[in-house]
């Protein structure tokens, strides 16, 4: 595996926080269709549970209009942690919610929430006070409008977070073609982030059988050469 950089995640000192992906607050959401917003808070929680990512979530008033949490995260990460809160709207105001990140001992944070500029922006300027690295999936929280999300965004980088898509998490935690789960992450991608990458693949699957057939065909002429002298 190779070295990281601090502009990169390393899945060994990473923590995925998937913060209020709940039904009533995607209601709200104007700056991305919400199946590709369920699409993407579902692949970081398959893709965390790949990486063996430590996963929390949690959501604002899930008993009022804010509603539950979407079923796709814990149905698709049955080990995320589920830590509910007392009326904060940060989440990082909530001691339960450190305390849980901080017994990982890890230091750098993958952070999506919706709303953005308050639900995942509000818990990354905390973090990043704290002394952790933060990571912000941009596409993986909802916004209600591109300029809350555009405001946001420099926010949280003049801050010291670095935005990201949720593409390019799933690069960054795989890091490699070369280890036994390569097409399980490769799945997700095609489910929940590029769909079109399942051409890819395909094609990739063709080429191969196409290469086995003609290895075959190659061996048959010479065993049917051998027979005939």
């Amino acid at each position: 595996m190779p070295e990281f950089n601090k502009w990169m995640i390393d899945p060994n000192d990473a923590v995925m926080l998937l913060i209020d992906h709940q039904s009533g607050l995607f209601q709200l959401v104007r700056d991305v269709d919400q199946p590709t917003l369920r699409a993407h808070a579902t692949a970081l929680a398959k893709v965390a549970r790949l990486a063996k990512i430590p996963t929390f979530t949690t959501a604002s008033v899930p008993d009022g209009p804010n509603g539950p949490l979407i079923p796709e995260i814990h149905e698709s990460n049955p080990d995320a942690v589920y830590i509910p809160r007392t009326g904060q709207i940060n989440a990082w105001d909530n001691p339960a919610w450190v305390e849980a990140i901080e017994k990982t001992k890890r230091k750098t944070l993958i952070i999506a929430g919706t709303l953005t500029s308050v639900c995942m922006a509000f818990p990354t300027l905390s973090a990043l006070v704290a002394g952790y690295k933060v990571f912000c999936v941009v596409d993986a929280s909802g916004n209600w409008s591109k300029m809350a999300t555009d405001l946001t965004i420099a926010r949280v980088a003049q801050a010291g977070a670095v935005p990201i898509d949720t593409f390019a998490v799933l690069g960054e935690l795989m890091s490699t073609w070369n280890r036994p789960d390569a097409m399980e992450f490769a799945q997700v991608m095609v489910d929940h982030v590029v769909p079109p990458f399942r051409a890819l693949i395909e094609s990739y699957d063709k080429a191969q059988s196409v290469q086995k057939d003609g290895r075959e065909t190659q061996l048959d002429r010479f065993e049917s050469g051998r027979t005939k002298k």
